[in-house]
């Protein structure tokens, strides 16, 4: 038996089927809008790394791996951590903010540095070498050998002692010059200091050498005849005595001696008084101390004569060199006469 509805009926039952496939055509509709405009909203960021399959954490959170063809990542605009591990352990961290539509590119090309260990070209041997034995006065080398391999420009600090020992040339080089005067009986001995910069103790050595010094006997010193002269007239003595006046400042060690001698014809006492007018002009014309002047007698000569003498500290006194006897005359050459020949 064929059934049939109230045309009503039929007509609501079919209005409430079409509604609910209406309703269901527009859910579907959303949810494709709603993911479409998600993505729009979303930014990317491509990964390359060369070599690929590196482990990628963004935000604390693991994300795979990485891809040498890129690796597209789509995330929320705002802030993003990313960081790759690579193989060695270390990691490769950057902050980016995601742009909504846009993409964030990043290519990492990861070659492993290769460890080098350098040999330390430290500790290295150094010797100093200078003379077992050199006279006062003598000036020593120290000179250094140094076996260093390494590249770093040295640095060279030389001490010398005893503390009167002085460094003529070399400081800061590897070869010095010491000067030993005064420094007689005593030993000398230098110390050499090398560091390359680095701060390394090893790198940094140190060598000493010593040299005995030989004291030398000083030279006898001697008198020297400064002047000589027969008497003059008082202007020309004060000239002669005012050059031994600049000589004994000039020389303030050496002592004065003016030796007077008397001629054969003179009075007697004749020298006293020639040296005492000396004495009396250097004293106090001169303002020379009488302690640096000495006058001596020395007799007799042919004639008045001075003899001035320079005598340094520690010098025998001069001699006097008298040639004659008070009271004799001059000695005069003997003249022949040749008899004459008969018939001339």
């Amino acid at each position: 038996m064929r059934r049939e509805f109230p045309k009503r009926l039929s007509g609501a039952y079919m209005t409430k089927i079409a509604f609910i496939i209406l309703v269901g055509l527009v859910c579907a509709f959303q949810f494709e809008g709603s993911a479409l405009a998600q993505r729009v909203r979303n930014g990317r960021m491509e990964i390359t790394t060369n070599p690929g399959a590196y482990p990628v954490v963004i935000d604390g959170q693991s994300n795979g791996e990485t891809s040498t063809t890129g690796r597209i990542i789509e995330l929320q605009p705002g802030a993003h951590t990313v960081e790759v591990v690579m193989p060695n352990g270390s990691r490769w961290i950057r902050q980016f903010t995601i742009v909504s539509g846009r993409k964030q590119c990043i290519v990492l090309n990861y070659a492993p540095t290769p460890i080098t260990i350098a040999h330390s070209p430290c500790p290295y041997p150094v010797n100093v070498s200078a003379p077992a034995v050199v006279n006062e006065g003598d000036v020593i080398t120290f000179a250094s050998d140094v076996s260093y391999s390494g590249s770093s420009a040295l640095n060279y600090t030389w001490t010398v002692s005893p503390a009167s020992a002085r460094i003529v040339s070399g400081a800061g080089t590897p070869t010095i010059t010491v000067d030993t005067t005064g420094l007689g009986r005593q030993r000398v001995t230098s110390i050499l200091v090398v560091d390359d910069g680095s701060g390394e103790s090893a790198c940094r050595q140190a060598a000493q050498a010593s040299t005995n010094i030989t004291p030398v006997a000083p030279p006898v010193r001697q008198p020297r005849r400064f002047d000589e002269f027969p008497a003059l007239n008082y202007d020309d003595l004060k000239a002669r005595l005012d050059n031994l006046a600049i000589q004994l400042q000039n020389e303030p060690d050496s002592t004065g001696y003016i030796i007077v001698y008397s001629g054969r014809a003179s009075r007697a006492g004749q020298a006293e008084r020639l040296g005492e007018r000396a004495r009396q002009y250097l004293t106090t014309q001169r303002n020379l101390d009488p302690g640096r002047l000495v006058i001596v007698n020395g007799g007799v000569r042919d004639t008045d004569t001075f003899e001035i003498w320079l005598v340094p500290q520690g010098a025998q006194p001069p001699q006097a060199t008298p040639t004659a006897q008070p009271g004799t005359q001059p000695t005069e050459p003997e003249i022949r006469v040749r008899p004459r020949r008969r018939g001339r």
